[in-house]
């Protein structure tokens, strides 16, 4: 991977690098556009000598160099597998390095995309006479624009960004492995990180129709004389 090798750079941190990746697959007017958000940590742990490495400078990588070399193995990937080779490939790709500080308000932005589609039903504005008309906001003006598609070619577009059965839309890697809770453990023990406890949300109980006082839950039956 293209990330991990420059991370392993002793120029840039000389370390293996967590990441959290998230797919994207369209751009705010729907059309296909996929593309990977990354967030990186400013550092990683030195396994051995149990420190803490912290990045040199304000950027993982340069953003060009980046670009330049994951292009080439893209390509050369392709190739390999027999596949294809757009002879029409831009020369310059594109790769967008932010430093954002704590990258609370990253992580804010990238979760809105998990947990909903690609396509709210508030932005669809109207849907008549085989037409579909929906709202988006151009990121460039942050002016609301709107979109108006025949009703099949409404359904190809919102269809192009479902994912294929098995196909993750966030990985996490390194440091930011599911199962590296342990390593995570001795990164906040060596930088006296605390941790807030959160309190568990009280469960709903279900209470006596006669005496009124919490029911205790033995098991769940189904009405057998009923079908389904």
């Amino acid at each position: 991977m293209v990330l991990k090798d420059f991370g392993l750079n002793p120029k840039h941190l000389g370390a293996e690098i967590g990441m959290t990746m998230v797919l994207h697959t369209n751009i705010r007017r729907m059309e296909y556009h996929p593309h990977i958000h990354v967030v990186i940590p400013g550092g990683d742990i030195d396994r051995r000598n149990r420190y803490w490495k912290k990045l040199k400078g304000k950027y993982h990588s340069n953003e060009r160099a980046l670009a330049k070399v994951f292009r080439a193995r893209f390509l050369s990937v392709i190739q390999a597998a027999g596949l294809v080779n757009p002879k029409k490939a831009s020369g310059e790709w594109v790769a967008h390095c932010v430093n954002v500080e704590r990258g609370g308000e990253a992580l804010k932005y990238l979760s809105r995309y998990l947990y909903r589609g690609v396509l709210s039903e508030q932005n669809i504005v109207s849907s008549h006479d085989e037409q579909v008309r929906f709202k988006y906001v151009e990121s460039e003006s942050g002016e609301t624009k709107f979109r108006i598609l025949p009703g099949e070619e409404f359904l190809h577009l919102m269809m192009q960004h479902v994912l294929p059965k098995g196909f993750r839309r966030v990985r996490g890697y390194g440091l930011l492995h599911g199962n590296a809770k342990r390593l995570r453990s001795l990164i906040q023990l060596i930088l006296h990180v605390i941790t807030e406890q959160f309190a568990p949300r009280p469960r709903p109980v279900f209470k006596c129709p006669c005496c009124k006082d919490p029911m205790l839950i033995v098991a769940f039956r189904r009405n057998i004389s009923r079908p389904g």
